[in-house]
């Protein structure tokens, strides 16, 4: 930076350290005291500050680039004019750029060995082009310098390119079609139209992008030459060799693509970025491309100079034979065939340095095109109820900018689709311009899922996927969940609730409280803990109370007690008959039988006299109740019955009878 100029900008930018100087300017480290950020800040050179051309070439680069806003290109933050001392005194308003500092390396740098780049790295760097180039082309903007030099990569590998609005020399000012005050293009990445000073346009910019994407597949450009004229004739007449031809790991796929890009006639390129880029892609991952075959480009496709010839003359010379007169006249013709083919070369050279002049890349002019004129507004497509893939492809061919806003719910778009847009749709907006695209996050009415059973966690996480809030938790004592399942929610499953709304959950304390059970049967207390989840073993205690009999007296822990389901046991105390074995006291004497039944447990004997059916009978039990050997009650009463003997027949009463005499 010139000791003269001023070291802070506008009052907020530190102009610092030069770290890099070109054609018509410096750029320098910076920074934004109002924004406390590390900006690059470029000027017009000292040198050329009077230039009026370099002056109106700066603006106009200003202009163009700040109303490029993208991640592939650089952004320009500001421009502005400061007033200069220079050395003879005199102060002059001096342009500035302010611009987006970027940490990284250029592509020259990355091919300075002049070595190829792996093939994915190289087709990533193009596609980072392209992309960049399209949004500049969609907003009339043709770049007309794509090289290796005015493309930046970032630390972290992302590609961002440079000096959008002019064209500007590099550090390798050998490699240029320039002068020292002039340039609009770099001899290696130059178009034929470029060369033959034609109006250029968006495929000019792909033209060069594929001398780039050539040089990073190949390490080489596609034409060389000891000037930059010479290489410039090249683009207008030669074709390039295929890339695989110097670099065997090159598909013939990618060879398509490049020669396409390479064609001399601008209807025969790639009519835009995005079909180059979509090619490219395609190539690189081995799926057809629409690119023709390496075998298709012939010399004829090239620009070749009209060769005049004078009348009568061959086409060409003859095979060589012994010299003759004859000869001699053909010889003569073979000379005046070549003369002519000369002066067709210095005729097409002619038309490449008139073109080169007319277009600014030498002689000191103005470049006689500017950015091809495109729309520079466009409305918002209508894009309602497309997916965000549709969306996003419709903005963007619309020449506008995709951006995702916040989700909304619908009741009458699905969830994903687009509900609406920010401006909304056929609003018109400049070219470049964000529209915002808000989606379906689904119905504004959700059912309450079904949770129970589930996980704190996993409730948490079905409630929050329907759109809906968790709110209180709750533990309660519940019998069948462990501890922490969901056991009920509030609303309860299955209602239509607005989403957002807020969901209490109770969930399991892991602890079961003892039902009651005291009094019951047995069998209905077991069915009553099985309920509950409860484990549990049975003691019993015996009775002689028939009522008791079968019943629970009592169980431990206790009725109404908080236990552990999966650890703790209860203990069920249950009544069962005191009972015994009735002994056969049948053939025993009253007195035996009695005493047999009181020692057998049994309790008080009733006795029943019933006549005897033989004499052995009498006096002796004949039949009981109960019968031997059934289960009876101790200390139940007893029947037996007891066989008495008939009493005695009466002897018949004798009468004396009388004899007759």
């Amino acid at each position: 930076m010139t000791e003269h100029f001023p070291r802070v900008l506008a009052g907020r930018y530190e102009v610092r350290d030069l770290v890099g100087r070109g054609g018509m300017a410096e750029v320098h480290l910076g920074y934004d005291t109002r924004l406390s950020r590390t900006i690059a800040v470029k000027l017009l050179r000292a040198d050329i500050a009077d230039d009026e051309t370099f002056q109106a070439r700066f603006r106009r680069e200003a202009q163009s680039a700040a109303g490029l806003n993208h991640p592939s290109i650089v952004a320009v933050y500001d421009s502005g004019e400061e007033p200069m001392t220079q050395s003879d005194g005199k102060v002059r308003n001096v342009p500035y750029i302010v611009m987006e500092y970027v940490e990284g390396h250029t592509v020259r740098e990355l091919l300075a060995e002049g070595e190829a780049v792996p093939i994915d790295e190289a087709v990533e760097i193009t596609v980072g082009v392209l992309n960049a180039l399209e949004y500049s082309h969609r907003a009339g903007i043709v770049h007309r310098d794509i090289k290796p030099g005015n493309i930046m990569l970032t630390s972290t590998g992302d590609v961002k390119v440079m000096d959008f609005g002019i064209a500007r020399a590099v550090e390798d000012s050998a490699a240029t079609v320039t002068q020292t005050h002039s340039v609009v293009g770099t001899a290696q990445y130059l178009s034929p139209e470029q060369a033959r000073g034609e109006l250029v346009d968006a495929r000019s910019d792909l033209y060069s992008t594929g001398c780039l994407l050539y040089e990073l597949l190949t390490g080489q450009t596609p034409f060389q030459g000891d000037s930059a004229v010479a290489i410039a004739y090249q683009h207008v007449r030669e074709l390039p060799k295929p890339p695989s031809s110097l670099a065997a790991d090159v598909p013939e796929s990618l060879d398509r693509v490049v020669l396409k890009a390479l064609a001399k006639a601008r209807d025969d390129r790639y009519q835009d970025s995005a079909h180059m880029r979509s090619d490219l892609l395609a190539a690189s991952q081995g799926l057809a491309v629409m690119a023709p075959a390496v075998d298709s480009w012939s010399q004829a496709t090239a620009f070749i100079p009209v060769q005049r010839q004078p009348v009568g003359t061959s086409p060409a010379p003859a095979p060589p034979s012994a010299p003759t007169s004859e000869d001699s006249e053909e010889e003569a013709q073979r000379s005046n065939t070549w003369v002519w083919w000369l002066v067709g070369v210095l005729v097409l050279l002619a038309v490449m340095l008139g073109g080169l002049y007319a277009s600014g890349a030498i002689g000191g002019r103005e470049p006689s095109e500017r950015p091809t004129q495109v729309a520079t507004a466009a409305p918002v497509p209508d894009i309602t109820g497309q997916s965000e893939a549709e969306a996003k492809a419709a903005v963007e061919a619309a020449g506008l900018v995709f951006k995702r806003g916040e989700d909304v719910a619908s009741d009458t778009v699905a969830a994903g689709l687009v509900v609406s847009t920010e401006p909304g749709v056929g609003t018109n907006m400049v070219l470049g311009e964000t529209v915002t695209v808000h989606f379906s996050s689904g119905s504004a009415m959700a059912a309450v899922p079904d949770v129970k059973g589930k996980s704190q966690s996993e409730a948490r996480s079905l409630l929050q996927a329907a759109g809906l809030v968790v709110g209180d938790v709750t533990t309660e004592d519940a019998a069948g969940f462990d501890a922490g399942e969901v056991i009920r929610t509030t609303p309860v499953a299955g209602t239509s609730v607005k989403r957002g709304a807020t969901i209490s959950l109770v969930v399991a304390s892991g602890k079961v409280t003892v039902p009651t059970v005291v009094g019951l049967k047995l069998s209905e207390a077991e069915e009553a803990l099985r309920a509950a989840g409860l484990s549990y073993k049975i003691v019993t205690e015996k009775t002689t109370d028939p009522a008791q009999v079968d019943t629970v007296k009592s169980v431990d822990p206790l009725e109404g007690a908080a236990v552990n389901a999966s650890k703790d046991q209860i203990t069920l105390t249950a009544w069962v008959a005191d009972q015994v074995d009735v002994p056969d006291v049948k053939g025993q004497t009253q007195a035996q039988a009695t005493a047999a039944l009181r020692a057998a447990g049994l309790g008080e004997v009733t006795v029943t006299e019933v006549e005897a059916h033989s004499p052995a009978e009498a006096g002796k039990v004949v039949s009981q109740t109960p019968e031997p050997g059934q289960k009876a009650m101790r200390n139940a009463p007893v029947s037996i019955s007891v066989g008495k003997a008939a009493a005695p027949t009466p002897a018949p009463t004798q009468k004396a009878t009388k004899k007759s005499e």
